[in-house]
């Protein structure tokens, strides 16, 4: 039996290029139940990085330039729905947030989250998204407007360290309501942002960065300004219930984990007053085992070099074709080329060893 990984047409294709929406209709998406005309200055539709995360200093919306005419027209204070291809890459789950912009994408408010589960209804280490649709009640003091993007932003859970985000164009009716104040969206793994580390089972990492996110108020004539201080008393956790749809099975897909990779996250540099205590207390518990660490360093010598600062070696050459799979020097894991550079090493499952199979192509074989 052979856990095959991919090569550079299944990386590209459906089945390992992440996800992405289909409704509203992100920009340049040629995946929609109705594709609208291409704008004037694009060319072609965006085939092939649709499903792809944001280069790590590229545009956060993929495009600047927005459909000719919005693509949906939602009503405040009703339902509205995001729907995802079914056929893509779920990473394990992470955070997923719902956003609206009145400013052209410079500032984002959010309007719904699904943190830590996102596209399952719990803890997974499935690459088989769940649940491909969310449907939430949009905020009824959102402004009207016909030029509002309405975007989905995500951190995977698992996987290389990531953002991906989708940006459609909307028109917003039926509001009586000039502005509205709420969340400013979590950018990561972005450059200029934090990173927020793999979670490696553990759902909570990079929670802190949604929670004390800042409020931001924005208006229906494009401006946004800072919100007005809100008290602790009104900081209340977000809700995270909606409608889900569950995807059927699109057949096996391993675990694909890095089991070396660097997992540092960072915490928020302007730490608020309130976490100053919880952070300092953790302190003396953290020194305490630290003799206990040291005992066992002799058990854990063997896989020491793997979880070392050193990162394993990469393949040769100083780049790479975006896609490409080679396996590492001990053949326990491969590399993945992400845009043009090698990621660290991603581990093979259980009693399992990486072959390669051709140049960009490698399955991880039973030993």
């Amino acid at each position: 039996m052979l856990f095959k990984i991919g090569s550079i047409a299944a990386f590209l294709g459906a089945a390992s290029a992440h996800m992405a929406i289909t409704k509203p209709c992100p920009r340049h998406s040629p995946n929609c139940d109705i594709k609208p005309p291409l704008p004037p200055g694009v060319s072609d539709y965006d085939y092939n990085n649709i499903k792809s995360p944001i280069p790590y200093d590229g545009t956060l919306c993929k495009s600047d330039i927005p459909w000719t005419a919005p693509v949906a027209t939602w009503t405040a204070g009703q339902d509205v729905t995001y729907k995802f291809q079914t056929d893509g890459a779920a990473h394990g789950g992470g955070h997923c947030q719902f956003s609206l912009s009145y400013d052209g994408g410079k500032t984002f408010v959010v309007i719904h989250e699904e943190l830590q589960y996102c596209f399952f209804n719990g803890p997974s280490s499935d690459n088989i998204a769940k649940v491909t649709e969310y449907t939430f009640k949009l905020p009824a003091e959102v402004p009207n407007s016909d030029k509002v993007i309405a975007a989905w932003t995500w951190v995977n859970a698992i996987g290389n360290r990531e953002f991906y985000m989708n940006c459609a164009d909307i028109k917003i009716v039926g509001s009586s309501s000039s502005s509205y104040t709420g969340k400013e969206i979590v950018i990561a793994n972005h450059q200029g942002y934090p990173t927020i580390g793999e979670f490696n089972g553990n759902y909570e990492t990079g929670l802190e960065y949604y929670k004390k996110a800042k409020q931001v108020t924005v208006t229906g004539n494009g401006s946004t300004d800072p919100a007005p201080p809100v008290s602790s008393e009104s900081s209340e956790e977000p809700q995270y219930t909606s409608s889900a749809i569950v995807a059927p099975p699109i057949g096996h897909n391993p675990d694909l984990s890095p089991s070396d990779a660097p997992t540092a996250t960072a915490e928020p540099a302007p730490a608020t007053s309130e976490p100053a205590p919880a952070t300092s207390e953790p302190t003396p518990a953290t020194s305490e085992p630290a003799p206990a660490t040291s005992e066992p360093a002799p058990v854990t010598s063997e896989p020491a070099p793997a979880t070392s600062s050193a990162p394993a070696p990469l393949p040769t050459g100083t780049s790479c074709t975006h896609g490409a799979l080679q396996c590492n020097s001990d053949n326990t894991g491969f590399h993945q080329c992400v845009w043009g550079k090698w990621s660290s090493v991603i581990g093979c499952p259980s009693k399992t060893a990486c072959k390669q199979t051709s140049q960009n192509a490698i399955i991880c074989d039973w030993v």
